[in-house]
């Protein structure tokens, strides 16, 4: 089934057929959710808007330094992981007396304030490669890997996250050192 019902294809549509197989039987039994809990057992403890801010610069110094600072960083109930928007970037331009001012500000769905911290960086990261590479060739990818080396791993687990909530419901990670 090839429709946008289907999470299963929702999600993981791009990949190779032997692949979508092979999530399909994880989906058909009671073997997802575990899979997720046992490969990312705990939760991030970042819960606030500022604590998301300082992570994200965080990164953005360690791996962009040349890069525009960012003005806000938030987690935001309004985004819609329907609308495949896990996070957005954006630049905000005003006139400010002779001068026009840009400010770059990012938003990561408020769905991702309780996951492990895999699934928040590799959010943060495709976030953050936006600032340097607009679209989503082979460089804006080979930044992300740079930034977070099992990019493409932590995207395809969040992809089956994404088909586990439409299934069966957000699953519950107990927070780190808890």
């Amino acid at each position: 089934m090839n429709n946008v019902a289907d999470p299963v294809w929702r999600y993981q549509g791009t990949y190779p057929a032997p692949v979508l197989a092979q999530v399909r039987a994880l989906v058909a039994g009671p073997g997802l959710g575990a899979l997720l809990l046992r490969k990312h057992p705990t939760a991030h403890q970042i819960r606030t808007d500022r604590a998301l801010y300082d992570y994200t610069t965080g990164l953005k110094n360690q791996f962009l330094r040349g890069a525009e600072p960012l003005s806000k960083v938030m987690f935001d109930n309004k985004l819609q992981v329907v609308a495949h928007a896990l996070g957005t970037h954006t630049t905000v331009s005003r006139v400010q007396g002779q001068k026009l001012k840009a400010k770059r500000e990012i938003r990561v769905a408020a769905l991702f304030k309780h996951v492990p911290e895999a699934f928040l960086r590799m959010i943060v990261v495709h976030e953050l490669a936006h600032l340097k590479e607009k679209s989503h060739d082979k460089a804006f990818y080979q930044l992300c890997t740079h930034m977070e080396p099992n990019y493409h791993q932590l995207e395809f687990d969040l992809r089956l996250y994404l088909a586990h909530i439409d299934l069966e419901g957000p699953l519950i990670w107990p927070p780190q050192g808890g």
